[in-house]
Protein backbone atom coordinates (compact mmCIF):
# COMPACT_ATOMS: atom_id res chain seq x y z
CA UNK A 1 0.00 0.00 0.00
CA UNK A 2 1.27 3.32 -0.94
CA UNK A 3 1.21 6.05 2.19
CA UNK A 4 1.94 9.83 1.54
CA UNK A 5 5.53 9.54 2.88
CA UNK A 6 6.62 7.39 -0.21
CA UNK A 7 5.53 9.54 -2.99
CA UNK A 8 7.72 12.16 -4.42
CA UNK A 9 7.76 13.62 -8.03
CA UNK A 10 7.13 11.54 -11.09
CA UNK A 11 4.90 9.46 -9.22
CA UNK A 12 1.12 10.33 -10.99
CA UNK A 13 -0.57 7.23 -9.54
CA UNK A 14 -0.53 9.00 -5.93
CA UNK A 15 -1.70 11.61 -4.31
CA UNK A 16 1.09 14.04 -3.60
CA UNK A 17 1.20 15.35 0.24
CA UNK A 18 -0.79 19.09 0.17
CA UNK A 19 0.23 21.79 2.17
CA UNK A 20 -1.61 25.09 2.49
CA UNK A 21 -0.17 28.14 2.47
CA UNK A 22 -1.43 30.98 3.86
CA UNK A 23 -0.30 34.58 3.05
CA UNK A 24 -1.44 37.70 1.52
CA UNK A 25 1.31 38.45 -0.45
CA UNK A 26 0.68 36.48 -4.14
CA UNK A 27 4.55 36.64 -4.71
CA UNK A 28 5.56 34.50 -1.71
CA UNK A 29 2.70 31.91 -2.46
CA UNK A 30 3.95 31.52 -5.69
CA UNK A 31 7.37 30.98 -4.55
CA UNK A 32 6.38 28.38 -1.90
CA UNK A 33 4.11 26.72 -4.14
CA UNK A 34 7.38 26.24 -6.49
CA UNK A 35 9.73 25.12 -3.71
CA UNK A 36 7.28 22.54 -2.54
CA UNK A 37 6.36 20.86 -6.17
CA UNK A 38 10.46 20.79 -6.82
CA UNK A 39 9.87 18.40 -3.61
CA UNK A 40 6.75 16.62 -4.15
CA UNK A 41 4.02 18.50 -2.19
CA UNK A 42 1.36 19.87 -3.49
CA UNK A 43 -0.04 23.61 -2.57
CA UNK A 44 -3.36 25.08 -1.65
CA UNK A 45 -3.97 28.57 -0.98
CA UNK A 46 -5.05 30.88 1.32
CA UNK A 47 -4.75 35.09 0.98
CA UNK A 48 -6.32 35.86 4.23
CA UNK A 49 -7.00 35.12 7.89
CA UNK A 50 -10.33 33.45 7.19
CA UNK A 51 -9.93 31.51 3.61
CA UNK A 52 -6.92 29.98 6.16
CA UNK A 53 -9.46 28.88 8.72
CA UNK A 54 -12.04 27.18 6.20
CA UNK A 55 -8.90 26.03 4.21
CA UNK A 56 -7.86 24.04 6.78
CA UNK A 57 -11.32 22.37 7.30
CA UNK A 58 -11.79 22.08 3.60
CA UNK A 59 -8.66 20.69 2.17
CA UNK A 60 -7.56 18.98 4.86
CA UNK A 61 -3.59 19.93 4.31
CA UNK A 62 -0.55 17.63 6.11
CA UNK A 63 1.05 20.56 6.83
CA UNK A 64 0.31 24.84 6.82
CA UNK A 65 2.75 27.27 6.34
CA UNK A 66 0.99 30.42 8.11
CA UNK A 67 1.97 34.22 7.34
CA UNK A 68 1.43 36.33 10.22
CA UNK A 69 0.34 39.57 8.83
CA UNK A 70 -2.84 39.12 6.61
CA UNK A 71 -5.99 40.77 6.02
CA UNK A 72 -8.93 40.06 7.94
CA UNK A 73 -7.30 38.78 11.22
CA UNK A 74 -3.10 37.63 12.27
CA UNK A 75 -1.63 34.66 11.97
CA UNK A 76 -1.67 34.35 15.66
CA UNK A 77 -5.47 34.33 15.81
CA UNK A 78 -5.66 31.49 12.75
CA UNK A 79 -3.52 29.20 14.89
CA UNK A 80 -5.09 29.56 18.00
CA UNK A 81 -8.81 28.30 15.77
CA UNK A 82 -6.85 25.73 14.37
CA UNK A 83 -5.54 24.83 17.89
CA UNK A 84 -9.28 24.97 19.39
CA UNK A 85 -10.59 22.13 16.58
CA UNK A 86 -10.35 18.46 16.65
CA UNK A 87 -10.11 18.52 13.05
CA UNK A 88 -7.42 20.65 12.65
CA UNK A 89 -5.35 20.64 16.17
CA UNK A 90 -2.68 17.74 15.06
CA UNK A 91 -1.39 19.21 11.72
CA UNK A 92 1.56 21.10 11.89
CA UNK A 93 2.15 24.34 11.29
CA UNK A 94 5.57 26.56 10.20
CA UNK A 95 5.03 30.56 10.48
CA UNK A 96 6.63 32.03 7.53
CA UNK A 97 6.38 36.10 8.52
CA UNK A 98 8.54 38.90 7.79
CA UNK A 99 7.26 39.83 11.96
CA UNK A 100 11.04 40.88 13.67
CA UNK A 101 9.65 40.80 16.75
CA UNK A 102 11.09 38.01 19.06
CA UNK A 103 7.70 37.94 21.19
CA UNK A 104 5.72 36.75 18.14
CA UNK A 105 8.07 33.72 17.52
CA UNK A 106 7.04 32.91 20.80
CA UNK A 107 3.66 33.37 21.04
CA UNK A 108 3.26 31.15 17.59
CA UNK A 109 5.67 28.65 19.46
CA UNK A 110 3.86 28.85 22.46
CA UNK A 111 0.67 27.79 20.52
CA UNK A 112 2.48 25.12 19.48
CA UNK A 113 3.66 26.36 15.86
CA UNK A 114 7.03 23.57 14.82
CA UNK A 115 9.20 26.15 13.80
CA UNK A 116 9.24 30.15 12.52
CA UNK A 117 11.39 31.28 9.32
CA UNK A 118 11.91 34.85 8.50
CA UNK A 119 10.88 35.90 5.39
CA UNK A 120 12.66 36.21 2.94
CA UNK A 121 13.01 31.92 3.23
CA UNK A 122 15.59 30.29 1.52
CA UNK A 123 14.62 26.74 -0.36
CA UNK A 124 17.08 24.45 1.74
CA UNK A 125 15.81 26.23 4.77
CA UNK A 126 12.05 25.35 4.05
CA UNK A 127 12.77 22.22 2.40
CA UNK A 128 14.55 20.90 6.23
CA UNK A 129 11.54 22.34 8.01
CA UNK A 130 8.83 20.79 6.44
CA UNK A 131 10.77 17.58 6.20
CA UNK A 132 11.57 18.10 10.34
CA UNK A 133 7.65 19.20 10.85
CA UNK A 134 6.10 15.98 8.36
CA UNK A 135 8.91 13.63 10.10
CA UNK A 136 9.29 14.51 14.02
CA UNK A 137 10.24 11.49 14.96
CA UNK A 138 13.53 11.06 12.52
CA UNK A 139 14.71 14.74 13.62
CA UNK A 140 15.55 15.86 17.04
CA UNK A 141 14.98 19.45 17.85
CA UNK A 142 18.72 21.63 17.99
CA UNK A 143 16.89 24.96 18.44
Amino acid sequence: MNTPQSQGPGRPDLIMPKILIADDSRFQREMLALFLKSKGFESVFAVDALQAGMAALRSDPQLILLDINMPGGTGIEVLKRLRMSTKTQHIPVIVVSGEENPETEATVRGLGAVAFLRKPVEQEQLCAAVDSALHPITHTNTQ
